[in-house]
């Protein structure tokens, strides 16, 4: 087992997807559909290149992602979104990979106007400071606040190679072993959303690092499939998934601080969405994530997901033309 394969992770993918397989056609390359309703599947059975997985339902990024990651027969896998495009040979990924104690490498990501998509690429770890500010809305409102500028950080030299924390999920390369030892991505994140986060923090928690390699080099047109979410499921996937995250790697004040934050901070976006003319059901989403936020905060610890939490979220595998929602699209 050598070399590299590409996993892709598709839904409803049909307008972005055959580009990406185009720039992988020199790779091995496994894509796992969640049970897509438009010609996602017919246009990737028609790269030869491409071995593809078929779900019956759409059973979440981490899950699929696990599922590639264990088809794959390399000893390096890249994971990327399918709206990336490869503009350059991933070599500079592999070669990364292979030096003392690196587990994952990522390469410089541009948008489509050529640009690198800097603060998105590549971040630093969230801290229970960061997430508070996010649900807050001030890292919108102060962007340049301390807090905020260490989390999206830019690199000094985009053309010069480094040790980072957390590049984004949308091209990521990691050895398959690591992968392995660490028990894949968390499927606990459902249906998206800080899985590559978490499993970049593990990463590092294990005592291996990450590099970034600029002569590795891919173009992401971003948040494709999030633009197609009803809001009302975009927030509250997000928003569990971020107190998931919260709860698993934060102590109990930390995890406590991030929870207390969503309460007022789901309040002013439920008002602000209904002065936009969000709509009653936005409202209502915003209502369920502040009450899960209420309970978190009075636990400290993460409880079961009541009825109706659940049954929206579960209702992911039936939204019909949702897409699969990328996990790094979030403005997180």
């Amino acid at each position: 087992m050598s070399g590299v394969s590409i996993a892709v992770i598709t839904y409803n993918s049909e307008a972005v997807v055959v580009p990406c397989l185009e720039s992988c056609r020199e790779y091995p390359v496994v894509v796992v559909d969640n049970a897509s309703a438009d010609g996602t599947v017919a246009a990737v059975r028609s790269f030869p290149n491409a071995r593809l997985i078929p779900n019956s339902e759409n059973r979440g990024f981490a899950s699929a992602a696990n599922q590639a990651a264990r088809a794959c027969e390399t000893d390096v896998i890249l994971l990327v979104n399918p709206d990336v495009t490869l503009l350059t040979d991933v070599s500079p990924l592999v070669e990364a990979c292979a030096l003392p104690e690196v587990a994952a490498a990522t390469g410089l990501l541009t948008g489509e106007d050529g640009k690198p998509q800097e603060g998105f690429g590549v971040r630093g770890f969230p801290t229970a400071a960061t997430l508070a500010f996010e649900v807050l809305g001030l890292n919108r409102i102060f962007p340049w606040n301390p807090v905020n500028r260490r989390y999206r950080k830019s690199l000094r030299n985009i053309e010069q190679a480094g040790e980072v924390d957390q590049p984004a999920g949308a091209f990521l390369a990691f050895r398959k072993q690591v992968w392995e030892e660490l028990g894949g991505f968390d499927e606990s994140f459902y249906p998206v959303w800080f899985e590559d986060v978490d499993f970049c923090r593990r990463v590092r928690d294990g005592g291996y690092r990450i590099l970034y390699e600029p002569r590795a080099k891919a173009r992401h047109v971003g948040g494709h499939s999030v633009r197609a979410l009803p809001e009302e499921c975009r927030e509250l996937y997000w928003y569990v998934s971020l107190l998931r995250y919260a709860s698993k790697h934060f102590g109990g004040l930390g995890f406590r601080l991030v929870s207390a934050s969503v309460v007022p901070g789901a309040i002013l976006r439920a008002i602000a969405s209904l002065v936009a003319g969000g709509g009653a059901a936005v409202a209502a989403s915003y209502c369920r994530v502040m009450r899960f936020a209420g309970g978190c905060l009075v636990s400290g610890r993460l409880p079961d997901l009541p009825g109706p939490l659940r049954r929206q979220i579960a209702a992911v595998s039936s939204l019909t033309g949702s897409g699969q929602v990328t996990p790094s699209a979030r403005n997180i």
